[in-house]
């Protein structure tokens, strides 16, 4: 490393902690609409620009080209601030402005686009800012292709301006709401996770589940849910409970690869775990034009499917293998957890108040969050604040926060590119000629995207993505928007636990010192009831609580029932009765039948025209009842014949 490098680092290093505060004061300001009381009137793109330009510059600093940060990191950053920053000065004048797209507008564009790909590429990863890529230039070129792929012809230079400076690219509507609403609720979550609360919500799991059969990933299932409804981050939520729950679970005999992969599961879960769900939620909100609060309420019964199925599936495991529960001597008190932790819940209340009940989503956090720092100044024995932790806080929200901007540039940029060109207006004719009108194969191709743009994009970029050119064919051939939505946020959200590239489970397998594809693998087949549950809802809106209170709770229960089955036959087990045929030839084909009853009890009947609910639960019970009477016989006699040896 030069003289030259070593002697920048500590200027990088200062300005690295400056644009951090920048882009937490900013999004604060905005948040509470500071300027405009101030009597500063500005237009979005006015302020996201500068905002756009810190995170890049951010993103330099913290992923530098060598080992330490040097002139080029700092310059290109720099580059990048000045590019926005002329963006903000003459946005106004442009929009009057009937010269052209002139050199000193579309110059800077330039430049303002490429640092911000490079940001992407640094922050985000090489697949995304691929993609980027791939669409400015299919915005260029696309003319060339044969139909149907064929896109409008665009001149350069009106691609970058738009790119650059309207509202559908990269300075839109979603960057905005990220930039001010959700980037509150970050802050809020790490301070939970920074301030004691993962610690909190797992000994409350301990208390409530370690001493049941299968105990520690039962733990794992409650406080992950706890704190991944906080956090909205799979990896974040792994790292923080994966460290107790892990080994607890390996302690008790879970094997490694299960211990991790229940773990991942358990965590990438919580990114639908009402209240808060992370930042995809506040996104859909926004592109269903509905209060955040309906968005929390209609993921209530799915989360429940979710975690339920999960659980079951634990359950059948730890009986099907033995497992024991953990001494009730290492059990935390629960009376003592609460009566350390009580503020905790007492600020986790108040935001949920603001939000579900009061329904200000944008001002919840901004009360939530000093009340926790208040509240854990004055009560917390063992997390009180340091001026140290201070620092290393806004340093963890800094990364967190240029992450969030850059890649949801990137998703502008996208955005642009296919609406530009046209693409994006004839995308849902094409889809419907290519599905021929089938809902059930609209929703296969949804289902395989969203696992595909998963493995390089956040959950909140892949949401975006097929919002925009999937749910409007989905909504076209009848199916119910809010169901439609929440479809395409799982299978984004699934990616995680999904191989080829299964961060969740890589991230729990770093931890449990699994290979990752194995991992993977074993997070998939532990999670197999969870690829079922949003077929389920799509196809019965009531589930979004779409409906009438009755329907809303028969179906509910029909879920419920048909997920238990589901996910019981997956592992060989059932209540009251026993393993199921192990190590018998039949074994598998019987267990298929209660899997084919399950789908059968769950999925609502009028995907078959004709039939009645009725009619397919008798033929489920049809299914259900020979093959549990022959499992009671079997696990008889072979008792019969243990005794009688």
């Amino acid at each position: 490393m030069s003289a030259g490098a070593g002697s920048i680092a500590p200027l990088a290093r200062v300005l690295e902690r400056i644009y951090c505060a920048i882009l937490l004061i900013g999004g604060i300001t905005w948040a509470l609409d500071v300027p405009s009381r101030a009597g500063l009137s500005l237009i979005e793109p006015e302020w996201l620009g500068p905002y756009l330009g810190v995170a890049a510059a951010a993103a330099f600093l913290q992923k530098p080209y060598g080992h330490r940060v040097g002139a080029v990191d700092v310059l290109a950053g720099l580059a990048s601030i000045a590019s926005w920053l002329w963006l903000a000065f003459h946005y106004g004048g442009w929009l009057f402005d009937v010269d052209g797209y002139t050199p000193e507008k579309y110059v800077p564009g330039i430049i303002a686009i490429a640092t911000m790909v490079e940001a992407v590429r640094k922050s985000c990863g090489t697949a995304i800012a691929v993609l980027a890529v791939v669409l400015i230039v299919y915005g260029l070129l696309g003319f060339l292709l044969p139909q149907p792929l064929q896109a409008d012809r665009v001149s350069p230079e009106l691609l970058v301006m738009y790119l650059y400076s309207d509202t559908n690219a990269i300075p839109g509507l979603v960057l905005g709401i990220i930039a001010s609403v959700v980037l509150a609720f970050i802050v809020f979550g790490k301070l939970m996770e920074v301030s004691g609360a993962t610690g909190f919500f797992t000994d409350v799991a301990m208390a409530l589940m370690g001493h049941r059969r299968g105990g520690p990933a039962k733990i794992a299932v409650v406080g992950s849910s706890l704190m991944g409804s906080i956090t909205g981050s799979p990896v974040a939520n792994i790292m923080s409970t994966g460290v107790v729950t892990i080994p607890l679970m390996k302690r008790t005999g879970y094997a490694p690869a299960h211990a991790a992969a229940i773990e991942a599961v358990a965590s990438t879960g919580g990114q639908i775990a009402p209240p808060i769900m992370g930042a995809t939620a506040f996104v859909m909100a926004s592109f269903m034009n509905v209060p955040y609060a309906e968005i929390a309420l209609a993921a209530v019964i799915p989360s429940v499917l979710y975690f339920f199925g999960l659980f079951v599936q634990i359950d059948g495991l730890a009986a099907r293998e033995n497992l024991k529960g953990l001494p009730a001597d290492e059990l935390p008190s629960l009376r003592t957890t609460l009566k350390e932790g009580w503020y905790y819940i007492f600020a986790f209340g108040l935001l949920i108040y603001m939000l579900l009940v009061m329904r200000r989503e944008a001002l919840a956090p901004f009360y939530a969050t000093p009340l926790l720092i208040l509240l854990n100044q004055l009560f917390s024995k063992r997390h009180r604040w340091s001026w140290a932790d201070v620092g290393r806080f806004f340093d963890a929200l800094g990364a967190l926060f240029a992450n969030m901007v850059c890649i949801l540039a990137a998703v502008g940029m996208i955005i642009g590119a296919l609406s530009m060109t046209g693409v994006a207006a004839t995308l849902v004719n094409d889809l419907l000629r290519l599905a021929g009108g089938s809902p059930t194969l609209l929703l296969l191709m949804g289902a395989i995207t969203g696992l595909i743009l998963g493995t390089g994009m956040t959950s909140t970029a892949a949401y975006i993505f097929l919002a925009i050119l999937l749910a409007p064919a989905l909504i076209q051939v009848g199916l119910e928007p809010m169901a439609v939505h929440m479809f395409i946020f799982y299978w984004g959200m699934l990616s995680f636990i999904t191989p080829p590239v299964a961060l969740g489970a890589f991230a729990a397998a770093s931890l449990a010192k699994t290979p990752p594809m194995q991992t993977g693998f074993e997070a998939m087949r532990l999670g197999s009831v969870i690829y079922f549950v949003p077929f389920l809802f799509v196809y019965e809106p009531a589930l979004v609580l779409q409906g009438s209170a009755a329907t809303i709770a028969l179906y509910t229960a029909l879920a419920l029932a048909g997920v238990a089955l589901f996910a019981y036959a997956m592992q060989g087990y059932l209540p009251l009765v026993g393993p199921l045929f192990p190590s018998r030839w039949y074994g598998i084909p019987l267990r298929i039948v209660l899997l084919v009853a399950a789908i059968l009890i769950a999925m609502p009947a009028d995907i078959i025209p004709g039939w009645t609910d009725l009619d397919l639960v008798l033929l489920a019970l049809a299914l259900v009842v020979p093959v549990v009477v022959f499992a009671l016989f079997e696990n008889q006699s072979a008792v019969r014949q243990s005794t009688s040896a």
